[in-house]
């Protein structure tokens, strides 16, 4: 029987620029995995050095989706 985990990517929110001119960059740093029991396993490839940094869990999207919602 084949399962399949839940995974979710972990993004962070880097805010550059200033004034009206400042912009946000979702950057992808990690991967979750969900357990059986409902709770979540985070691996992170970089953790914020700031503590007012922003990380979301994200449903993964596939290459496909991701190159066109990009062109």
């Amino acid at each position: 029987m084949t399962t399949k985990k839940n995974m979710k990517q972990i993004v962070a929110a880097v805010e550059y620029g200033e004034g009206e001119n400042k912009k946000t960059h979702w950057t992808k740093i990690g991967v979750a995995f969900e357990n059986s029991d409902g709770s979540w396993n985070q691996k992170f490839d970089f953790f914020p050095t700031s503590l007012a940094t922003t990380i979301q869990m994200r449903d993964i999207e596939p290459r496909e989706a991701r190159e066109a919602r990009d062109r």
